[in-house]
């Protein structure tokens, strides 16, 4: 299994996680973001992207307005928006910025990376890519063109009720 703790399994991927690869580590993406365990999530790291897909870094955030400056001040030069909201009465921060050619989102919640859901989710799609293969992944990738988000497209193709919630049980 990739070790996704590290972005360096980016550096042997296709050629947009090279390509990732490379704009994280020029802009020092993850030194910055280093106090707060970064962990790039989503869609890049399984392979199953597309045209527009954003890096998904999530953080771990014990202080969301400390967070917030902290993220106004490394990142303010690139045109950022931020967002705070809560889910199930936990707190967190989004920011989003363009950083050459990709999308970037940082997520932070007060939670460890490894026990936050879009971890969760991605290792779970990447176990199933893994057992399902390549026609399995090119069904997901032709559903997110049409406009369907990951985890519904995971739903549909395994008739899955709710996919947020089931594929947190793979």
């Amino acid at each position: 299994m990739i070790d996704f703790t590290t972005v360096n399994y980016l550096k042997e991927g296709n050629e947009r996680q090279k390509r990732a690869y490379e704009v994280l580590v020029k802009h020092k993406i993850f030194e910055k973001l280093s106090n707060y365990s970064p962990l790039l999530a989503g869609t890049i790291p399984i392979e199953i992207d597309i045209e527009g897909s954003d890096l998904d870094i999530i953080c771990e955030v014990k202080d969301s307005a400390e967070f917030e400056k902290f993220l106004i001040q490394t990142f303010g030069k690139f045109d950022i928006k931020i967002k705070k909201s809560d889910t199930d009465n936990e707190e967190f921060l989004v920011c989003n910025f363009e950083l050459e050619e990709f999308p970037v989102e940082i997520f932070g919640q007060n939670k460890p990376v490894i026990e936050q859901n879009a971890y969760r989710h991605m290792i779970a799609e990447y176990k199933i890519l893994e057992k399902k293969g390549k026609d399995f992944k090119q069904k997901i990738i032709e559903l997110k063109k049409k406009g369907i988000k990951t985890e519904p497209a995971f739903g549909i193709l395994l008739g899955l009720e709710n996919p947020y919630e089931d594929l947190l049980k793979f």
